[in-house]
C-alpha cells in the first residue's frame, strides 16, 4: 500500500490521507471544495462542484492517473435541488462515465454543498 499526497489538493482536515494506492487501484478520500492555494472554500454549487473535481484530478495526477482511469465515484450533495447543476459540471470532468452513487446528506464538512470520492484503476 502506498499513500498518495500532493500540494495541489487540500490537506486532509482529519486523520486520513488524500489517497491510497493498493493492488493497482487508487482510492481517494472525499474531496470538498477547498481551494488548495488559499485554504478558502469556493462559493456556490457551481464553483464547489468544479473545485471538488479539480481536487480529485490533482490526486489522480499525483498517482499517475487521469479522470479516464476512474471506475467509480461517490458523490454527496447537501441539497438534491443542486443535482442538475452538479451533474452538468461533473460530466465535464468524468467524461468516461464511471459507475457512480449520488446521495443527499444532512450536512457535509465545513458546510460545503458537495463532496466527491473516487476509485481509479492504474
Amino acid at each position: 500500500m502506498k499513500p498518495i499526497s500532493t500540494p495541489n489538493a487540500p490537506d486532509a482536515i482529519g486523520p486520513y490521507s488524500q489517497g491510497y494506492e493498493a493492488n493497482g487501484l487508487l482510492f481517494t478520500s472525499g474531496q470538498i471544495a477547498i481551494i488548495p492555494e488559499t485554504g478558502e472554500i469556493a462559493v456556490g454549487i457551481e464553483a464547489q462542484a468544479h473545485q471538488c473535481c479539480k481536487n480529485i484530478g490533482a490526486i489522480l495526477s499525483a498517482a499517475g492517473c487521469s479522470y479516464g482511469n476512474v471506475i467509480k465515484t461517490t458523490c454527496f450533495l447537501s441539497d438534491m435541488a443542486d443535482f442538475t447543476v452538479f451533474n452538468e459540471i461533473y460530466a465535464d470532468y468524468f467524461t468516461s462515465k464511471p459507475a457512480r452513487s449520488c446521495v443527499a446528506v444532512k450536512e457535509l464538512p465545513k458546510g460545503v454543498l458537495c463532496e466527491i470520492d473516487a476509485i481509479a484503476v492504474k
